[in-house]
């Protein structure tokens, strides 16, 4: 965006409008102690043409941008095709945000209802609201959920659950009252079912399962499916979207409310966001789901038109007595996440789903022919944890090659050392799979 400078004659305009005789006026309400007390410290002016320059030198130190991506860990480097960037780009679509007067937004209404219909065939729930920030914040409002449609104050995680996902949930129950237990994972780095189901008591709510899990397996569903039916909880799935391409949807092994992370749906990497949180859940919760619903209705003259047909915005009212404190919606992340699902259509999707796990079960195959290389668990969709010999020299010598190997486990759990979790998407070809394979499988 850029940039337009305020004439002096403006700035007066403005200060004379307001009644105050500078503009250090309109900053009298910040205490003295945490003003800077000197000029800062910027180097002189420049032009539009130099001003580029240097933007362009700078950006040019962000060397990760041309390294061949292995990192996932719930952001992944799928191909954005060129029709998303070129649709989101509008100006009618870029410059819009929140519809206040909403009806008078149909074509944002329409997009986020084509996105609606678009996640709820694709996770298989009944209804899914307009999107939240992110995958974790999703989760944290669905531990909320489920409290207050069961009227109990514990949910059970699996061990094996992302941690940042865990750690935004904890944050969430806080507040809440909401005391968050987590098993452990057992050391094919799957969920314990056994001790999960033993911290399952009276007052739990809910039990959590990602499904890949945090370490790329695909988890025995079925038992979190039993546990939930024999304790009368609550089953909440954490998911990957683009695994459903190939897997059953959380509908079909009994999950009350799905969500997860939507940034693989036609949204790049971002350096970390914005990113696109979703959530589904089963038509006779739908009162109790945070965020917006857009429903489909015909207007005075009997065409179709899109309204606000459920609004849980109620913390402007109710405040600390509100279920959810969700304001808004990622809209233009969900237009990109529709768009790149209706141009790709079901076939296309499910190439996607299919060479990312293709090329994941090429890498383990060539993998097992060398010695220093160990998998943990084969049974992975497009994520899988090696153990490599040395792990911090052959990644710093895959940095060296121009390559992010994938994430080292220990930055979240200490004991998983010389452990890395690597994940591939269709964009890694074979060639690229070889030269990891030569880096980590070194003697």
């Amino acid at each position: 965006m850029r940039y337009i400078g305020h004439a002096p004659s403006q700035i007066d305009e403005m200060l004379e409008t307001l009644g105050i005789s500078s503009i250090e006026s309109l900053f009298n309400d910040i205490p003295d102690n945490v003003k800077l007390n000197r000029e800062m410290n910027l180097p002189r002016p420049l032009d539009e043409i130099e001003l580029k320059r240097e933007l362009l030198n700078i950006s040019k130190k962000n060397k990760a941008a041309d390294y061949v991506n292995f990192i996932g860990a719930g952001a992944y480097d799928h191909y954005v095709p060129a029709v998303v960037k070129a649709l989101v780009s509008r100006s009618e679509f870029y410059t819009s945000y929140t519809p206040y007067q909403a009806e008078r937004s149909q074509g944002t209404l329409a997009a986020i209802f084509e996105y609606q219909t678009m996640m709820a065939r694709l996770i298989g729930m009944d209804v899914v609201n307009a999107s939240i920030y992110d995958g974790a914040s999703s989760l944290g409002e669905a531990i909320l959920m489920a409290c207050n449609i069961k009227k109990k104050n514990k949910v059970v995680f699996s061990g094996a659950i992302h941690p940042e996902y865990l750690t935004t949930a904890k944050t969430y129950g806080f507040g809440n009252g909401i005391d968050i237990a987590s098993s452990i994972y057992t050391s094919s780095c799957e969920t314990d079912w056994k001790q999960l189901e033993k911290l399952v008591d009276d007052n739990t709510a809910a039990i959590v399962i990602s499904m890949p899990n945090f370490f790329g397996v695909i988890e025995d569903v079925k038992q979190a499916e039993k546990i939930a039916q024999a304790k009368d909880v609550m089953l909440i799935v954490s998911t990957n979207p683009i695994t459903l391409g190939l897997l059953k949807p959380p509908s079909d092994y009994g999950a009350d409310i799905v969500v997860g992370e939507g940034q693989p749906l036609g949204n790049s990497l971002n350096f970390g966001g914005p990113y696109l949180g979703f959530m589904g859940t089963k038509a006779k919760y739908m009162r109790r789901m945070p965020g917006r619903i857009v429903g489909e209705t015909v207007d005075t003259d009997g065409k179709r038109a899109f309204v606000l047909t459920l609004q849980a915005r109620e913390q402007h009212i109710r405040r600390e007595k509100a279920t959810s404190n969700i304001c808004s919606n990622q809209a233009l992340n969900a237009l990109a996440a529709t768009i790149y699902l209706a141009y790709l259509g079901k076939n296309g999707f499910r190439d996607v789903a299919y060479h990312s796990h293709a090329n994941t079960q090429y890498f383990i195959n060539e993998a097992k022919k060398l010695d220093h290389i160990k998998i943990i668990n084969p049974k992975v969709f497009n994520e899988v944890v090696v153990e490599v010999n040395d792990l911090d020299k052959k990644y710093q010598t895959a940095i060296e090659h121009k390559m992010l190997p994938g994430l080292k486990l220990n930055k979240f759990y200490p004991e998983q050392k010389n452990r890395l979790l690597i994940a591939f998407t269709e964009k890694r070809t074979k060639q690229e799979i070889q030269e990891l394979l030569k880096v980590l499988g070194v003697g």
